[in-house]
């Protein structure tokens, strides 16, 4: 495959994805010498990453048949014309319940590691041709999300067995030993080397970009209790590697993922710089990050105070409840109850309910 612009650099960095990811397994690396610090509570929890897909039927058999992930549950908004489906990477032998039951939901809300939240707009399967932006675009934010494996050669020819396109192979371009592979949206899935879990795929990071590294880790760190796992700086650019650890454990249990911030160093001092979040007219695909927190009224209060913006505040719009604030880069970061507020663990409620 003949390596495009963007993989080789040209871009002058401000995606320079691929050479971000090449240093992965270094960062990985360092982790442990830098995770004996005592780490901070995590009242909040991080719960889902959000892509929206054309075509269900597809997506699942990808992301379950193809990668190995459980669809935990299915949730169905036909009044608003969408589902949506929640998928984890869950170790063979826990069992979960049945997707879409009342234990499913119960589950879901206060399942304590992060899914895929697949968001299907009805409609979309019967669209020609690509629907939504996968990303990877010039100021593009988003950039993928990770899978670890044991051995990225033999699962990519799997992969590759089953139909599989890639953006990037093992041996392709600069960086060998490790992969992208493309799924039905195009959205990029980086198949990289980590061992250690029963799973032979397991989920393993979401990456965005960001341009002011100081102000994103305040708001991840300080608002929503995560934890700088590790971070690297490779001259152009620099990774930050954060996690939503438990409280009371000293590190990041085996098996969740980690939330990869990518920074290009210079774009903090470009004044009118911004990345697009995913949600704009002709760039909709990646939709947002959430978290579980105890209170999301208290939560949405503290952002507030801190001078950050709501998307929707929890009484904004018909479902109550629930929000979405925003972070520095003006990604959507959704903020739900954990638990729910009934006792089918519903995490919004309707006016009416009130």
């Amino acid at each position: 495959m003949q390596e495009s612009p963007f993989l080789s650099g040209v871009a002058r960095g401000i995606a320079s994805l691929c050479g971000a990811a090449a240093c992965v397994a270094s960062v990985r690396r360092a982790r442990t010498s830098k995770c004996s610090k005592v780490f901070l509570r995590a009242a909040a929890s991080w719960q889902q990453s959000m892509l929206r897909i054309k075509d269900p039927q597809a997506s699942l058999a990808f992301y379950q048949d193809k990668i190995g992930m459980r669809l935990l549950d299915k949730l169905d908004f036909t009044q608003f014309g969408f589902s949506l489906y929640f998928l984890a990477s869950v170790s063979p032998g826990e069992e979960t319940p049945e997707p879409g039951t009342p234990e499913a939901h119960r589950y879901l809300w206060s399942f304590p590691g992060t899914t895929l939240e697949l968001t299907h707009n009805y409609g979309t399967e019967k669209q020609e041709g690509p629907v939504y932006h996968p990303g990877n675009k010039e100021k593009d934010g988003f950039g993928h999300v990770a899978f670890a494996v044991k051995d990225v050669y033999a699962s990519c020819a799997e992969l590759e067995d089953a139909g599989v396109s890639f953006q990037k192979k093992p041996d392709e371009g600069r960086m060998k030993g490790l992969a992208f592979a493309l799924d039905p949206d195009g959205y990029w899935v980086e198949i990289v080397k980590g061992g250690g879990h029963a799973l032979p795929y397991t989920f393993a990071q979401t990456m965005l970009r960001v341009k002011d590294p100081k102000k994103s880790l305040e708001f991840y760190t300080k608002h929503l209790g995560m934890t700088v796992l590790s971070s690297g700086d490779y001259g152009s650019f620099s990774l930050y590697f954060l996690g939503s650890v438990p409280e009371g454990a000293s590190s990041l249990p085996p098996g969740r993922p980690v939330l990869e911030l990518t920074h290009n160093h210079g774009t903090e001092d470009v004044e009118d710089f911004k990345h697009y979040s995913g949600n704009e007219d002709g760039r909709k695909g990646f939709g947002h990050i959430g978290f579980l927190v105890d209170d999301v009224y208290k939560t949405c209060q503290e952002l507030t105070d801190a001078g950050y913006e709501m998307q929707k505040a929890p009484d904004g719009g018909s479902m109550k409840g629930l929000a979405f604030a925003r972070d520095p880069d003006g990604y959507w970061i959704e903020i739900i109850k954990r638990g729910g507020y009934d006792e089918d663990a519903t995490p919004y409620f309707f006016e009416k309910d009130a």
